[in-house]
């Protein structure tokens, strides 16, 4: 699982049948610290979450696991809204 803020949202008019009910949003993979690491993601999203929500992600065939589906062209869904984070220093 890896760390990420919402930073907006995809509207698509046309989508695989399956994915027609669930929202697409704009993922900043971050660290522990909240700092961006890489370039902005498209996930589904099967757990509500909005922009600027922390949130954590799967990524690879692992992303299709929380969809009604057994199969689908995903590439990383959110499964989780991040409430507090505690790093040692």
């Amino acid at each position: 699982m890896f760390l990420g803020k919402v930073i907006g949202n995809v509207w698509a008019t046309k989508k695989y049948p399956p994915l027609q009910n669930m929202k697409l949003m704009f993922v900043q993979p971050i660290n522990s610290e909240f700092k961006a690491v890489g370039e902005p993601i498209v996930a589904v999203d099967t757990v509500g979450a909005g922009p600027g929500e922390i949130i954590y992600y799967i990524t690879a065939s692992e992303a299709v696991i929380p969809l009604p589906v057994d199969m689908a062209p995903v590439d990383a869904s959110i499964v989780g809204i991040v409430d507090s984070i505690y790093t040692e220093k």
